[in-house]
């Protein structure tokens, strides 16, 4: 392994797009404890009186999500919105298919917006495709966004609810390609019903900010990839906005390399998905462009046995509760690289979760909250990734990996604040072993002064936040990096480290 520097350039001429800031997006599904001792918890020392827990919300409020996909995931699809909404104590309790758990609705959706409301975030909000169809899908719509006078949108006044909830942003079903989805459907079946309900929404609010996902694969490792999204669009071009794509990585069989290179499989998958769309753009003689919303990303361990024992329809399970690693950490970091350079496409995306279910956030019911180690890189990005993303190209020593053959050791992206020509540099080593010097030329840039190098690294790659040490992993700053009379920037990056280099 080569110990020569990393190298890139940065010239303000030279940019991908603009950040989106849906692109820093999360999701609240009903599963496990995400919603139940996650965000709501009535009784709670810190409950405010609607029931939501402040801790979380002042976590999550750091954390700097923007827009909240809702109710689901798997969930949604067999979901009765319907249930979630009027007095608590007159909503029923149901059996939730997806997660074989009990469902209490009483958390819906007037509670959702109440949390939306109170960290300043933006409803992403489902559609039942899977048992349900246009017209639940058309309800819904009334019942949220119509001022009033009709039956739907007046019963949610007589909820309560006077102001309408202004839903913007809509997922028309969720992962229909896959066989463990209830209500599950072929590509051909999914594209019609995807494009009836988006034509029947887009009859009832007709404004231009009203933007439609639709499905598409699961999985870049689906056997119907590619073929699913051709087919769903060539029902839907015109009508929707976005086309989705969802994406989990983890630590396979101790090969800790790959898993460092995880972002190499985004970046491909992402890309794949934007050709697709632009091969049935083309043959569809359209102009238009599809955007890309990534609305599950993560680190998820799928293949760990569950710590927790479980039976068959509790309340609010103790499931997929995985407590994440600096390593996992600093893969984390370089997905949020991944998005954020492709943002000229990828213009939403949502972290998968938020509280709890494989998330940045954890609680105790009753207890305390916490930051596991992936919420600092999602929160560095979210507050100073917004502005231009600049192109960068790097020269990089690279190493072998069993999954993605050679890969560059360096990972990395910058944004600038045309604004005030600040810069931010985000940048991951791959070496578990070796630091990596990094050399950047700053061309045409006002910025000439190192405001910050953070890095989160540690002796221990395996080292966590948990209830008991919740402080044990947090990012440090680093001393040394300096911007040298010839213009260029130079620093050391640690061995398996996330870092943030702030220019100004």
């Amino acid at each position: 392994m080569s110990r020569t520097a990393a190298r890139f350039a940065l010239d303000p001429a030279f940019s991908v797009g603009d950040v989106d800031p849906r692109l820093f997006g999360s999701f609240v599904e009903h599963l496990g404890r995400c919603v139940y001792t996650g965000i709501y918890e009535p009784g709670h020392p810190t409950a405010d009186a609607e029931g939501l827990r402040q801790d979380v919300l002042e976590l999550v409020r750091e954390l700097g999500t923007t827009a909240i996909r809702y109710p689901g995931g798997n969930f949604v699809s067999g979901f009765k919105w319907e249930d979630g909404v009027g007095p608590k104590d007159e909503r029923p309790r149901r059996l939730d298919l997806a997660w074989k758990s009990t469902e209490t609705n009483r958390f819906g959706l007037s509670e959702f917006i109440d949390f939306l409301r109170k960290i300043d975030g933006e409803p992403m909000l489902a559609v039942n495709l899977g048992t349900r169809g246009v017209q639940e899908a058309l309800d819904l719509q009334e019942y949220a966004n119509h001022p009033s006078g009709t039956a739907l949108s007046d019963q949610r006044v007589a909820h309560g609810d006077k102001d309408p909830f202004g839903i913007r942003l809509w997922c028309l079903g969720n992962e229909m390609d896959g066989d463990w989805q209830t209500g599950h459907k072929t590509a051909e079946e999914y594209g019609r019903v995807a494009a009836e309900t988006a034509r029947a929404m887009r009859q009832q609010d007709w404004a231009d900010d009203l933007k439609l996902v639709a499905c598409g694969s699961s999985a870049q490792s689906m056997p119907t990839f590619a073929a699913w999204e051709s087919t769903v669009l060539q029902h839907t071009y015109d009508l929707v906005d976005y086309i989705s794509l969802h994406a989990y990585y983890e630590e396979k069989d101790g090969d800790r390399d790959s898993f460092l290179a995880s972002a190499v499989d985004m970046e491909s998958f992402i890309e794949n998905v934007v050709a697709t769309c632009d091969h049935v753009g083309a043959r569809l003689k359209s102009k238009k462009k599809i955007g890309l919303s990534f609305d599950e990303w993560n680190v998820w361990y799928q293949s760990r046995p569950n710590p927790h024992q479980v039976e068959d329809w509790q309340e609010a399970p103790r499931i997929l509760e995985d407590v994440y690693s600096v390593t996992d950490a600093v893969v984390f970091g370089s997905l949020l690289i991944a998005l954020l350079r492709h943002a000229d496409r990828v213009t939403v995306a949502c972290l998968a979760q938020l509280v709890n279910v494989i998330a940045p956030i954890m609680t105790e019911p009753g207890g305390p909250a916490w930051r596991q180690t992936t919420f600092y890189p999602f929160a560095q990005a979210s507050r100073y990734g917004r502005g231009r993303v600049l192109q960068v190209n790097v020269d990089s020593p690279v190493h072998e990996t069993r999954a993605f053959g050679e890969v560059a050791l360096l990972h990395a992206t910058a944004v600038i604040d045309d604004a005030t020509g600040a810069v931010t540099v985000f940048a991951v080593n791959r070496s578990q072993t070796e630091s990596l010097p990094l050399e950047i030329g700053l061309r045409g840039l006002s910025a000439d002064r190192v405001v910050e190098h953070s890095v989160l690294a540690d002796e221990d790659p395996d080292a966590v936040n948990s209830l008991q040490d919740p402080d044990r992993v947090t990012p440090h700053p680093v001393d040394g990096t300096v911007i040298g009379a010839d213009g260029t920037l130079r620093a050391t990056l640690e061995p398996l480290s996330w870092n943030v280099i702030r220019l100004a």
